[in-house]
């Protein structure tokens, strides 16, 4: 007998007869012996809605506190229909909003961070051979506040769960077979890997890859707690992340990724000196501006530009701080850039294999595809492009590296 804990995203739960499809999936792995949490997200379109609810009612930036207690309401919603929709099926069943079942967080409304759990109320409930429905995405902090946890936080809560009663595996249930190799939208031959280590999916999650949030696999790294990506609507099985030692030989390159939601800002012609870099990136740090690739190049009369890209979201408030600095280093000009991409391969076997990140600069140039940044990691290849070449880049990349199909590298060592 295992225990269990199920995630369920706001697709899988956007009606009452998913709702109603959900619970079955659960009494089914309930039956087969196993004891089962399962946390669940709002249903789809809730949050948005709650959102929009609280910008027309609380401007642009609503109070953090308020906007954490409103928003919280979609996941209490959930649990309680999905409650009633187990014990509509004759078996028992109850809801916990995250301060119902213990969970604690720090005080930083919209974005809090996982500071303890009390698992003694939900292994009752197990104990008891009931179904514990716990609310995602939120918690309390020790003055009582409701908090959420930010994007992807409802991951994030199912695996920091079963980290803290110790379940045999987090099962997270999408509307995807798997981790694919790339976006099926618009790589046909994007395929289901089997497995991948927990480093792949942090780099393929913060790269662009959508099925998981970075978060949630950094916390089930640390706490060592095997993640099972499936679909919410078939019963196949889906993709295992584990430890990278439990990762056979296979694609040297695992996966193709892309992210629309970058821009990139160029500060031109500032003196080549020691501190220049600290005055660009520390404003922007202030500001809570998270900034990706950096590239500075250095040109013959002494000076240098710095180039970076930042979320698109963040991109209007990095540009006004790059003119306010630029203005006070000496730069020649601010040069900016909404319409790029950035494409990367990601794969374990990239460390053992050389050639690996010329191969991706000739299968580019190949397709006429000129590559404006560059960032590399031990197991990624990130290039910067033109937006409108996204696809070109990532169909032609995905036929080089995974459609080939074999376990050997195609480059040399």
């Amino acid at each position: 007998m295992a225990l269990i804990v199920q995630k369920y995203g706001g697709t899988s739960v956007g009606d009452p007869d998913r709702i109603r499809n959900v619970a079955k999936r659960v009494l089914a792995t309930q039956a087969e012996g196993h004891r089962v949490a399962v946390v669940v997200s709002a249903m789809s379109g809730e949050t948005n809605t709650l959102v929009a609810l609280a910008e027309d009612l609380g401007g642009s930036v609503p109070d953090p506190r308020e906007f954490d207690v409103l928003v919280s309401t979609g996941e209490q919603k959930t649990i309680a229909l999905l409650a009633m929709a187990i014990h509509g099926l004759g078996k028992s069943a109850r809801s916990f909003t995250g301060a119902q079942m213990g969970m604690r967080t720090d005080t930083a409304h919209t974005r809090a961070r996982i500071a303890s759990i009390d698992a003694s109320r939900i292994l009752s409930v197990l104990d008891e051979g009931s179904v514990a429905v716990i609310a995602g995405f939120q918690g309390v902090d020790d003055g009582g506040n409701i908090t959420t946890l930010g994007r992807g936080g409802s991951d994030t809560s199912a695996v920091a769960i079963a980290a803290a009663i110790g379940a045999d595996v987090c099962e997270i249930f999408t509307d995807v077979d798997g981790v694919l190799t790339s976006d099926p939208r618009m790589v046909p031959a994007a395929r289901k890997l089997e497995r991948i280590s927990y480093n792949e999916m942090i780099e393929m999650a913060s790269l662009g890859a959508k099925v998981l949030q970075t978060r949630s696999v950094r916390f089930a790294a640390r706490y060592g707690v095997p993640l099972h990506v499936r679909s919410s609507f078939k019963p196949d099985e889906g993709t295992w992340v584990v430890p990278e030692e439990e990762i056979m030989e296979g694609l040297f390159v695992s996966g193709v990724t892309y992210n629309r939601d970058e821009a990139k800002i160029r500060v031109r012609g500032v003196k080549d000196v020691p501190g220049v870099a600290a005055r660009i990136f520390g404003p922007l740090s202030e500001a809570g501006i998270i900034v990706d690739v950096i590239i500075q190049n250095l040109a013959q009369d002494g000076t240098t530009d710095v180039t970076f890209t930042v979320q698109k979201g963040d991109y209007r408030r990095a540009i006004d701080i790059a003119n306010e600095v630029g203005g006070l280093i000496g730069a020649v000009a601010i040069d900016a850039d909404e319409n790029i991409a950035k494409v990367s391969i990601v794969g374990l076997g990239m460390k053992d294999h050389a050639g690996v990140a010329s191969r991706m600069f000739e299968v580019l140039a190949e397709k006429g595809i000129n590559i404006q940044l560059i960032s590399t990691s031990e197991i990624k290849v990130s290039v910067v492009i033109a937006e409108s070449e996204t696809e070109a880049a990532v169909t032609a990349l995905h036929a080089a590296f995974i459609e080939v199909g074999a376990a050997e590298p195609v480059v040399e060592n």
